[in-house]
């Protein structure tokens, strides 16, 4: 005992040392080494359950055999059976307890458990599959809730409860049904008195609530599934399973449940990604129902392979099915049929009958002896005799068959006259030829007199009436006649067959017998290449779900073709290039059309397959709106030769006008800073020329800054259009707003003149400030421009400022003024200086000269 606690005590010490050795990244070769191992040894297969569990549960085993390195652990369970059995009863977490999670088990006692009794009595029975039952707690815990409502029933019905589990050791402890008093504490003491049998000890589960349930070892993802259950309790098993198994096992449990049964899992699992197949009871405590009207289910196939799944159909399980659409089709179509449709059965060229329409019993019966389908001995007398000749015109033209007026005599003694018809049925789903018979009702009901005086009137107006009716017997007679002679021959001829029939059964029973062992032998064969089968099966799913997620995920529109550019497959972004269809698989891609031109497709196919090396084009739509480029990747075969091409077109639109912009950008800020600096120079020689050196710095300056408040108003637009009132605001501000109104509609210019624009104003405003109204505390700045026939009308108009004159010569501000307004706007300037104040009309297009 020392040696082993001293072991023990060292082996915490391993930890971090099977931590270094054993990253999160661990190769997936050490993995598949040790599931290989359980699959062979122990017959389950480990590989679908999630990693980090996998792993973790794997360095506890290496930490009690003190064992750092994976490599290690592997050789040691080549050579060690013992240990693989332990590894595999460590995976097993046997992690559970009675009424585990009570609420849950609370909602599950009144909101799943009454419905699965409602409508059921002795005679019928209620199914309960729990797989990963452990030990049983999980188990026991239904069954008493079960016993529970059962006594509260006059006649309860059966109950199965289907226990599983692939732990062995669990299993037993199950079937005994004796658990530790301190088991039991999440039960009840009225319930511990009545379900548990004091033992010692223990507790033994009381045989009321222990016949009610079977243990059994059964795999979830190896074994196939039960099946008509009405509830499946699986609580945090799918906890331990990879996304894979949990796409296997979730569809497994809906195909376990009857529609509308119950599903009851963990409080950390979900089946959220199968609302098509499960719907929630008790979202919080994770309560489902199977849907009705679930997805159409892919065929169960049990997998003989111990490593493989359920299921042959692949992790990804078919959704969003339109049979809830087609049921409900089917339903109204049937309602509107039953109601306005007239009585009708569908019939074989032999008159057998083969589907009957709702309210046939007037016009048909059962005739005496033995039950036939036979449609003449189940018509009325007055409509046996039109009904056959009818019937035998219908089958030899192959055209509608009309009787009309045909005399139906009612159970009250009335007359009801019937319209007769024979239709064949030119597209049956099977291809038979089949007949539709469609009786129809002429008016309601009438006397025997009534009918006798229409007869009447009938007979006395028309005499080819009677010549019809005449001609209708006959033909009637004819047609008896003929049946009676065929059906003789066809008696005879059905004796002999008979005969020759039972001979020939006889000497074929002797053949059955004689190749029974034969097939006994070939049915070994065929369970050795199905389970084959079923491996490559699953693994081609695997694959095809893995491309079709590719596919449909991938942004890159790419065409698989072969030597001769027929497509053999193409992602649904390809759509965007040409006009492509899923039927088109088989085409040669030159049939389509698109946007892009494909002439020198061909040629460059076969230098790919030649040269086995990629090549990229660059091309441009027909229409010149995008810019693709096309890379061609040979397309090898399992043997890397290269059979075809694969075709990317990628979508380089975006990064051509990226490059085009920024070139544009860079001419166009190159062009901008000249400009700039030709302004400068000019705004500098003007202003030496006018001004002194005291007052050349203030307005050198100024100029500047306006200047300068354009740019940042066009920088602000990003040098596109700017709207006049902006520019108006921005030079204004230095001068007071609260003084200036500006009004005139949305009017945007281009950058260039917008720079000119700006000088302008700053010149009227900083005169306007020295002599003019600014320059008063009461005087106003009122701006205005209009817009008509492209032509821009700016006026500027002083107020309430100083007495304004007529200067003996203009001054440098207003030369500016004009100079700029001819130059860089392409229009005039007209100054005026009026008493109130000066005036000042600009006129110029508004786009540049």
């Amino acid at each position: 005992m020392g040696e082993r606690l001293a072991e023990h005590a060292q082996s915490f010490g391993l930890l971090d040392a099977i931590a270094a050795n054993t990253p999160a990244n661990t190769g997936d070769a050490n993995r598949r080494a040790i599931y290989a191992l359980l699959r062979d040894q122990i017959g389950h297969d480990f590989e679908g359950y999630k990693p980090l569990t996998f792993m973790r549960r794997v360095q506890r085993r290496m930490q009690v055999v003190q064992l750092t390195t994976l490599e290690a652990y592997i050789e040691r369970l080549r050579h060690d059976p013992n240990e693989v059995s332990a590894l595999f009863h460590d995976l097993l977490i046997n992690v559970t307890n009675f009424f585990r999670d009570a609420e849950a088990f609370s909602k599950l006692e009144t909101l799943v458990i009454p419905r699965l009794f409602e409508g059921r009595g002795a005679n019928d029975t209620v199914r309960v599959w729990v797989p990963g039952c452990s030990t049983g707690e999980e188990v026991f815990s239904i069954a008493m809730l079960m016993r529970e409502h059962m006594d509260g029933l006059a006649a309860p019905p059966k109950v199965n409860i289907f226990a599983t589990d692939i732990d062995d050791k669990a299993l037993v402890v199950a079937r005994s049904g004796r658990y530790p008093e301190a088991l039991l504490d999440s039960v009840s003491p009225e319930r511990r008195k009545r379900f548990f049998i004091p033992d010692g000890g223990s507790f033994v589960i009381a045989k009321e609530v222990r016949d009610l349930c079977i243990f059994s070892p059964h795999s979830v993802i190896r074994d196939p599934p039960f099946s008509r259950m009405d509830l499946v309790s699986c609580r945090n098993l799918l906890i331990y399973f990879g996304p894979q198994v949990q796409a296997q096992v979730i569809p497994t449990f809906h195909y376990a449940l009857r529609s509308g049964g119950y599903l009851f899992l963990g409080g950390s699992e979900n089946v959220s990604q199968y609302s098509d197949l499960f719907a929630p009871v008790d979202k919080k405590h994770r309560i489902f129902r199977s849907r009705e009207d679930g997805a159409a289910r892919r065929p169960l196939t049990v997998n003989g392979n111990l490593g493989g799944g359920l299921f042959s159909g692949g992790s990804e399980f078919s959704r969003r099915s339109s049979t809830g659409a087609l049921a409900l089709r089917q339903s109204v179509e049937q309602q509107v049929l039953d109601r306005f449709a007239p009585s009708h059965v569908v019939t074989s060229r032999d008159g057998e009958v083969i589907y009957y329409s709702a309210r046939t019993g007037k016009y048909l019966e059962s005739p005496s002896g033995a039950p036939s389908r036979q449609l003449m001995n189940l018509a009325r007398k007055g409509l046996r005799l039109d009904l056959r000749t009818a019937f035998r015109e219908a089958v030899e033209s192959n055209t509608t068959a009309v009787r009309e007026h045909l005399e139906l005599e009612g159970e009250n003694g009335q007359i009801q006259l019937v319209t007769l018809t024979v239709q064949p049925i030119l597209n049956s789903p099977d291809g038979e030829a089949l007949l539709l018979v469609l009786f129809t009702d002429e008016g309601l009901p009438l006397s025997r007199q009534e009918v006798s005086v229409r007869a009447g009137a009938r007979r006395f107006g028309d005499a080819e009436h009677l010549e019809q009716e005449l001609r209708d017997t006959r033909d009637r007679l004819q047609s008896l006649i003929e049946e009676y002679e065929t059906a003789l021959e066809e008696l005879k001829a059905s004796n002999e067959e008979l005969v020759s029939v039972n001979e020939e059964l006889q000497s074929t029973n002797e053949e059955l017998e004689a190749s029974k062992e034969e097939l006994q032998s070939l049915n070994e064969e065929l369970h050795t290449v199905n389970a084959e089968l079923h491996d490559k099966v699953e693994a081609l799913d695997r694959a095809n779900v893995d491309l079709q997620n590719l596919f449909a995920n991938t942004q890159i529109a790419t065409v698989f073709l072969d030597r001769d550019l027929v497509i053999r497959s193409f992602t649904p972004t390809l759509k965007e290039v040409f006009n492509v269809l899923p039927s088109d698989r088989g085409r040669p891609i030159t049939d389509l059309t698109g946007r892009l031109s494909l002439i020198d497709l061909a040629e460059d196919v076969r230098q790919v397959i030649r040269d086995g090396r990629e090549l990229e084009r660059q091309l441009v739509a027909t229409d010149e709106s995008a810019y693709f480029l096309v890379r061609l990747a040979p397309y090898r075969d399992v043997d890397q030769r290269p059979h075809g091409v694969v075709v990317t077109f990628s979508d380089i639109t975006t990064a051509r006008e990226a490059e085009a912009t920024g070139r544009r950008m860079i001419d166009e800020l190159n062009h901008r800073v000249k400009n700039m600096l030709t302004v400068v120079i000019c705004i500098l020689e003007q202003t030496l020329k006018t001004s002194d050196a005291a007052v050349f710095r203030d307005v050198f300056l100024g100029r500047l800054h306006a200047m300068s408040r354009s740019y940042e108003l066009l920088s602000h637009e990003a040098w596109s259009d700017v709207s006049i009132g902006e520019l108006v605001r921005q030079e204004m501000e230095p001068f007071g707003l609260n003084r200036v109104e500006c009004d005139g509609p949305v009017v945007r210019v281009q950058p260039r003149m917008a720079l000119a624009l700006g000088m302008i104003l700053h010149e009227l405003a900083t005169n306007a400030a020295k002599y003019g109204a600014l320059s008063d505390a009461k005087g106003r700045v009122f701006v205005t421009w209009t817009l008509a026939n492209d032509q821009v009308r700016l006026h500027w108009e002083e107020r309430d400022g100083p007495q304004v004159a007529v200067p003996s010569r203009r001054g440098l501000g207003l030369k500016l003024v004009e100079r700029e307004t001819a130059s860089a706007l392409g229009g005039k300037a007209k100054v005026s200086f009026e008493s109130l104040g000066l005036q000042v009309s600009l006129l110029f297009k508004r786009t540049s000269p």
